[in-house]
């Protein structure tokens, strides 16, 4: 299949990979033109100059990308992709409003093409592995084109039927995630402040009732997260958070502990946490404690 991919940063490029070694055609487009250029050189592919072109080289274009502020510029600005001729399907999967999703879809039915909401959860690791959930906001019937890429990318994928359902799902899931990155930051924090050995803490952590995958993948960060390569920033969990509130907000929840959790990150940002791996958190706690 021709497939445009734009946006390479820390999962895009991996999930880009995965597409190439399944087989498919790949165009890439990338804001900045350096990661671009590593890519082909290292992969493979061709380099589009911009959305619009990159969709004009394509049968679906599958983009990954930070935010609102730079989903709208790449579907709805100049040279975007919503008024580009090319390809008709296209499938957003970073983590983005579901406001935004539904102002994107709109413009996309209205200039004859498809878009979907299906973001990933899992980090750097599960996307080098083809190992990510994908959350997609489309039925089934969606399956015959897109399960091909989504197979090469992910481990498992899970419908859900209606445009926007995929980005307000993964938040919901980025709200558990983020309030047990927090929590296990305090935990530790007790653990050491109670006099026990991190590394032992963590063991009992990791092997109760509490485990999860991410914690796994994540000890070496929370061990020693300076030395660690970064997988998701501070500033982004405080987006996603952030995010999540405001869809609250509109359907009526409260969230009396992802509140919290935003002040924190917050004020972790504000404190110079901002482009540090969410597990700094730990450190930032530690920072808090007597």
């Amino acid at each position: 299949m021709k497939v445009g991919f734009a946006g390479l940063g820390r999962m895009g490029r991996r999930m880009a990979a995965n597409c190439t070694q399944a087989g498919h055609d790949l165009t890439v487009w990338n804001r900045s033109k350096g990661p671009a250029q590593a890519f082909v050189q290292t992969v493979g592919g061709r380099i589009a100059a911009t959305p619009a072109k990159l969709s004009g080289l394509s049968e679906v274009v599958i983009s990954m990308l930070a935010d609102d502020t730079a989903a709208r510029a790449v579907y709805l600005g100049d040279d975007g992709l919503i008024t580009a001729s090319g390809a008709p399907v296209l499938v957003e999967m970073g983590t983005m409003s579901p406001t935004l999703v539904a102002e994107i879809a709109e413009a996309a039915e209205a200039a004859g093409k498809r878009f979907i909401d299906a973001p990933v959860s899992g980090a750097t690791n599960a996307a080098e592995e083809a190992a990510l959930l994908i959350m997609a906001g489309a039925d089934a019937s969606a399956g015959a084109l897109l399960c091909p890429l989504f197979d090469a990318m992910g481990r498992k994928t899970i419908w859900l039927d209606q445009v926007g359902a995929g980005a307000a799902m993964k938040l919901a899931v980025n709200l558990l995630i983020h309030g047990m990155n927090q929590t296990v930051s305090e935990a530790l924090c007790l653990a050491e402040n109670a006099g026990i050995a991190t590394e032992r803490a963590f063991d009992v952590i990791e092997n109760s009732a509490a485990a999860a995958p991410m914690l796994k993948f994540r000890r070496p960060i929370y061990l020693d997260e300076t030395n660690q390569d970064v997988t998701f920033t501070v500033a982004l969990a405080r987006k996603d958070v952030g995010l999540a509130l405001d869809l609250a907000e509109q359907v009526g929840v409260p969230m009396p502990q992802s509140e919290i959790t935003f002040q924190v990150l917050k004020d972790a940002e504000a404190q110079g946490f901002d482009i540090r791996d969410m597990a700094s958190i730990f450190n930032y706690m530690r920072g808090k404690s007597e």
